[in-house]
């Protein structure tokens, strides 16, 4: 479990026990507990245990979690300890996010009762359901997760995992019934005819099918789930003590019981100011069932969906009633315990709602089937405005921003912009749809903005309109992740608000920068200052009227640094004495005057203040990673959306003009060729959705063969499709009257911006090896 300070309490006076005894025990059987004999033994108690205490223990730098049974009398077939030790040890051998379970110990002369021991996982837990502490992208990220591992979990085989006899499977519904109406019985402290009404209906409303044996949690929900620190990523499962083998849409049910949760009362920490599923970035119902159903291959609609959510609350008033005995025999914990009593109705009648029909959301919802990667509701809300917004205004500005650059190709105003576009971005930051590529901004996920870069993709200059183009996009998410505060302010703010425009410097004229080690742009520290000496080329945007800045990634350590820590990115005004911008490069004869060009940019002693330097000396390739990720994701999808466009004209090309007397459609080989590039565009979006649902889910460190794979494909289908259409429209295909030609060649340019293919394909490789080698050893 996790040790925040903030969850763990000094020991409450009803659950006391020997720690000296405790300390003794552990010293003589848990190895490497004694590792520091000196050191002195602490026990805390966590604020959270409702039902079985546990305890944070530190000895010198090791930490421990202890659970044990409550003191005292107990309700009968509760607090069975050992079945949780059980089931983490099958599960960690296994590979499942659980504590590393260390020792079970049944002598009760030790501390009083059975007690187990397990490791300390540091990690977020959210205690809040409504996770106010996060941005709306991560609270999606979050639940996303969570939903993946619980559909993780009910994908093991309990054969497998040698559980067999861990619980008695079939015939688990009627069971839960009649285990918590006899609970509340027991424990009733009131008569509330609710819970009578509500175990008559589920016992003449249980499912056709109750057979399933599935390894199940019982109580699976987010306060019982520790993240990782920084990535939405589930690191443990905790709280086993209902586990069983059972029907899985009991714990799926639970789960999303919050989206039909009764607004009288709280519980998990959520307070019910507002409906669950109407917090900003909360992922819609059906699309977590989606993500469940796709990952265990389950069909939808769910049989008996509302048998299964009835039975939550039924379930969960069971608990609250539970929890409030407890609280009057003193062996419950939590601050809140003392209002569970005041719950137990309120859960009751809720339940009835949806057994009788009158609950708001009852029916199973209505679920798409249009893939895994589904937008958030702010997503899908912001691509709709997006689509409309390109419908309306871009699309229909087109023949001005071209004619405008067409006219001054060859006048010192083709690197400025046309009044038309500025015009959009004031229309399109009044909208709010301004820096949509930054989740702490946009509040959009990496999938979300997938699909809007598609959509900007169809027209050359359309991200630029939203504020969103390159290399802005990727120059203010390392200000975002890595600047100072000032360097947020003197630079960040500024790129944000479309102020001004900036350019990376990067790839050098005199070595391969495909191995971005042989840099040799010399940054040296001189003072309270950084002396920049070298050359740089195609260092994109630097033509840009509005260009006032360029981060720059050059040599700082010495040959005896590691080759991956001698290079750092620094801030360089570009008006800076000794900045040269020497000549413009072209691509295929194509300037790219939309996008500021590209430039070969000479650095002649530099000088700049030590305080522009980002992050650290020798910390360039770390912010490389961190901004190329989320990058790349843009560039592919971007690419789709040509690739779209091309197919469009490929097709209409192909239904105008005849050849040999027939149309060229009617040609097989056209034929083909429109079906291959459907079939090739399909596969890229896919492939690139799911690394980006990677980023969102795991970071874009643990995503890197994701990345890689889609660098790779994406571009190398696009230039094939866009290669095609170019075919079909003959020499028309090369001209400037239509758009393909401009499209290939900065579609086959991103072959090499972004790391050639080769380099690409050799870290796939590497990556796959490694994987399968493991895999290997793990059937050895």
């Amino acid at each position: 479990m996790s040790g925040l300070d903030k969850d763990t309490t000094a020991v409450m006076d009803t659950q006391t026990f020997d720690e000296r005894s405790l300390e003794l025990y552990l010293c003589s059987h848990l190895p490497g507990f004694d590792s520091n004999p000196s050191a002195r033994q602490t026990v805390l108690q966590y604020r959270s245990g409702q039902s079985n205490p546990t305890f944070l223990l530190q000895k010198g730098l090791n930490k421990y979690v202890l659970r044990k049974k409550p003191h005292g009398p107990l309700l009968p077939g509760a607090h069975r300890i050992e079945r949780e030790f059980e089931v983490q040890k099958a599960l960690f051998a296994a590979g499942f996010p659980v504590p590393r379970p260390l020792l079970f110990c049944t002598d009760e002369t030790v501390i009083g009762t059975e007690f187990y021991v397990m490791a300390h996982v540091q990690g977020r837990i959210f205690r809040d359901a409504t996770l106010p502490e996060v941005c709306p992208a991560e609270r999606s990220a979050l639940y996303v997760a969570l939903t993946e591992t619980l559909s993780q979990l009910h994908s093991f085989n309990i054969h497998t995992l040698n559980l067999t006899g861990y619980g008695k499977g079939k015939g688990y519904c009627h069971r839960q019934v009649n285990t918590w109406k006899k609970q509340y019985e027991r424990s009733a402290h009131t008569p509330i005819p609710a819970m009578n009404k509500l175990a008559e209906w589920l016992l003449g409303n249980l499912p056709d099918n109750d057979n399933e044996e599935i390894l199940i949690h019982g109580d699976f929900r987010i306060d019982n789930i520790i993240f990782h620190p920084t990535e939405a990523r589930v690191i443990a499962v905790l709280d086993w003590e209902l586990s069983t083998i059972g029907h899985p849409m009991t714990d799926l049910a639970y789960l999303l019981s919050l989206y039909f949760w009764p607004k009288e009362i709280g519980f998990f920490g959520y307070q019910n100011e507002k409906n669950f599923c109407d917090m900003e970035g909360m992922p819609a119902l059906k699309d977590l069932m989606n993500i469940y159903s796709s990952c265990r291959g389950v069909p939808l609609p769910i049989p008996d969906w509302n048998f299964f959510l009835v039975l939550s609350f039924f379930k969960l008033a069971g608990i609250s009633q539970g929890i409030h005995s407890r609280v009057l025999i003193g062996n419950s914990i939590g601050e809140n315990a003392n209002k569970y009593a005041a719950m137990v109705q309120p859960f009751a009648e809720n339940g009835l709602k949806l057994a009788k029909g009158q609950h708001s959301v009852i029916s199973t919802p209505d679920i798409s089937t249009n893939g895994l990667f589904l937008l958030s509701p702010k997503g899908q809300n912001i691509f709709q405005k997006v689509k409309q917004f390109m419908d309306q205004h871009v699309y229909p500005a087109q023949k001005e921003v071209l004619e405008y650059y067409t006219k001054n190709e060859n006048s010192p105003l083709r690197w400025k912009q046309p009044a038309v576009l500025k015009k959009l971005k004031e229309m399109a930051k009044a909208e709010g749809l301004w820096n949509l590529f930054l989740p702490a901004i946009s509040g959009l996920t990496q999938t979300d903005y997938a699909f809007i870069a598609e959509e900007t993709g169809k027209c050359f200059f359309a991200s630029g309109v939203f504020n969103c183009q390159v290399p802005d996009a990727g120059n203010m998410e390392v200000l975002h992740l890595y600047g100072t505060e000032d360097q947020k302010k003197q630079w960040l703010e500024p790129l944000l608000s479309g102020q001004i425009q900036s350019c990376f410097c990067m790839t050098e004229p005199d070595v391969a920068s495909s191995d971005a080690t042989n840099l040799q742009c010399s940054i040296q520290r001189d003072g309270d200052s950084y002396v920049i000496n070298g050359k740089k080329w195609w260092t994109s945007g630097a033509g840009h009227e509005n260009c006032k800045v360029a981060i720059l990634m050059g040599k700082t350590g010495n040959a005896s640094s590691s080759r991956h820590k001698q290079h750092s990115m620094i801030i360089v005004p570009m008006n800076t004495k000794g900045v040269e911008v020497v000549r413009g490069l072209k691509i295929f004869g194509f300037e790219d005057t939309a996008h500021g060009g590209h430039f070969e940019v000479h650095f002649n002693n530099v000088r700049v203040p030590a305080s522009n330097l980002i992050l650290g000396e020798g910390r360039g390739f770390e912010i490389a990673q961190g901004r190329l990720g989320p990058a790349r994701i843009h560039h592919c999808m971007r690419a789709i959306g040509s690739a779209e466009v091309a197919l469009q004209l490929m097709c209409a090309r192909s239904a105008q003009r005849r050849t040999f007397g027939k149309l060229l459609y009617d040609h097989e080989v056209v034929l083909h060729w429109i079906a291959e590039s459907r079939i090739a565009i399909d596969q890229a979006r896919l492939l690139t959705l799911k690394a980006a649902k990677a980023i969102d889910t795991v970071g874009s460190a643990r995503a890197k063969k994701e990345i890689a794979m889609i660098k790779v494909a994406a571009p190398r289908i696009a230039s094939k499709v866009v290669d095609r259409a170019i075919q079909v429209f003959g020499g028309a295909g090369v001209s400037q009257d239509f758009p393909l030609s401009f499209m290939y060649t900065w579609i086959r340019i991103l072959r090499i911006a972004d790391g050639p293919d080769e380099v690409h394909l050799s870290a796939i490789a590497k990556m796959e090896l490694l994987e399968q080698s493991k895999l290997l050893s793990s059937k050895m």
